[in-house]
């Protein structure tokens, strides 16, 4: 695929980093390929959802890949699959590594964790971490349903350019997705309904705002900066002390930064290892 996968383009050492909408389409995109294979005649449960496993093409639309592990799923009145466990350390429902027993709601749990990757821009198993924060699902889904803290663990890559409510929204669709109970999940058409919604609102993205002032002397020309933040609007809205906002934004400085050449976020090598 024109793009690679999902991780080359999430972790990569030197790339721009992918914006906000565009994750939230891939996310879509996956979760529509999983709503494939769930309702399809005779079910399939696809055991192995994982960064690596989505290709992307030259517009960003995901690809599911790599069905090696994939499982016919239960038929009639079972419950579930019982099966070997396989699979990759971090992306595993809980219950499917403690028991065997494999349902469509595993697959859930496993596209919850990449949600959860594309929101904080971190691996789901990370070493080179504190001990703390080295599995991504018990160090982030605590403060997925707090908006007070959910600026702590969203991406710095995005530098506050997404969508305040699609954030909130994709962080308690993410906490659903990685419920330790089943039963608690939601199925995979209703992940699709919410990301559907989330993919086309963009309309409080922020964007930051300069402007270039040349000096009067013909040899040194100077760059002025203004620090400041407009919202997608037929109308720009000025930040300013009496501004009355989440608690989210309230922690975002809005400042723009000039920089010299991309952005280069500093790829962690750590991954998940297979079962």
């Amino acid at each position: 695929m024109p793009r690679g996968s999902l991780e080359s383009q999430l972790f990569r050492r030197c790339s721009i980093s992918l914006p906000w909408l565009t994750r939230m389409k891939i996310a879509h995109g996956a979760a529509k390929g999983l709503q494939f294979l769930h309702e399809a005649e005779k079910p399939v449960i696809y055991r192995d959802f994982k960064a690596s496993n989505i290709l992307l093409d030259s517009d960003y639309t995901a690809k599911l890949s790599d069905f090696g592990l994939a499982k016919d799923g239960p038929e009639g009145d079972e419950t579930h699959v019982s099966t070997r466990v396989m699979g990759t350390q971090g992306y595993a429902a809980p219950e499917y590594i403690m028991t065997g027993h494999l349902t469509a709601r595993s697959d859930v749990y496993s596209f919850g964790v990449v949600l959860l990757e594309l929101l904080t821009g971190r691996r789901s198993v990370d070493k080179k971490r504190s001990s703390r924060e080295q599995n991504l699902v018990d160090w982030a889904r605590p403060m997925l349903n707090d908006p007070r803290k959910l600026g702590r663990i969203m991406d710095p890559r995005l530098e506050d350019q997404y969508s305040e409510t699609g954030a909130r929204k994709a962080a308690a669709l993410a906490y659903q997705c990685l419920s330790y109970r089943p039963n608690r999940r939601p199925c995979i058409s209703t992940v699709v309904s919410v990301l559907q919604d989330i993919k086309d609102y963009g309309d409080d993205i922020p964007i930051g705002t300069f402007t270039y002032t040349v000096s009067s002397s013909p040899t040194k020309p100077s760059l002025e900066v203004k620090e400041t933040s407009v919202q997608n609007s037929d109308k720009p809205r000025n930040v300013h002390k009496s501004d009355h906002r989440s608690p989210v934004h309230t922690a975002r400085n809005h400042r723009l930064t000039l920089k010299n050449g991309l952005n280069s976020p500093r790829r962690n090598e750590a991954g998940g290892d297979r079962y």
